[in-house]
């Protein structure tokens, strides 16, 4: 648990950085998706997953096989984006429901309340169905 959550820790962490620098400049001084935080949220999140992917296939769940390497990639990706429907309906309510469009508005919905809510879930189902099968016993 603890690897995964350093792991989800490291990939929250670019995804907060490029969610904020596409949709409220942090850093880059223009935000070129600021009208489109869906969009910049789900780009942001597609970085964050490769990190992500990395971090628990070497690290995480390195005591765990998921099959052949490229179908365990999908079931990854296809199964983190299924659940990266939570933090975007958190943030689609908050922009165009409640029509809260700052910056501490964004962040709260989709990076606090929504990711809070789908790493519980992303843990059950990339250890359920991702990393689903325990790695051998080493014969030392």
């Amino acid at each position: 648990m603890a690897r995964f959550l350093t792991v989800g820790g490291v990939a929250t962490l670019v995804s907060f950085v490029g969610f904020n620098g596409l949709v409220h400049g942090l850093f880059l001084g223009v935000a070129p998706l600021r009208d489109q935080p869906i969009a910049a949220f789900v780009l942001a999140n597609l970085v964050a997953g490769l990190v992500a992917y990395a971090g628990m296939r070497a690290w995480t769940f390195r005591d765990r096989t998921s099959g052949s390497a490229a179908d365990g990639l999908v079931r990854f990706f296809v199964l983190g984006a299924l659940t990266m429907t939570i933090p975007v309906i958190c943030l689609g309510i908050s922009r165009y429901g409640l029509r809260l469009t700052g910056p501490v508005a964004d962040n709260v919905s989709a990076n606090v309340i929504g990711l809070g809510l789908s790493a519980a879930t992303r843990f059950w189902v990339f250890r359920r169905y991702v990393f689903d099968q325990a790695a051998p016993a080493s014969s030392w």
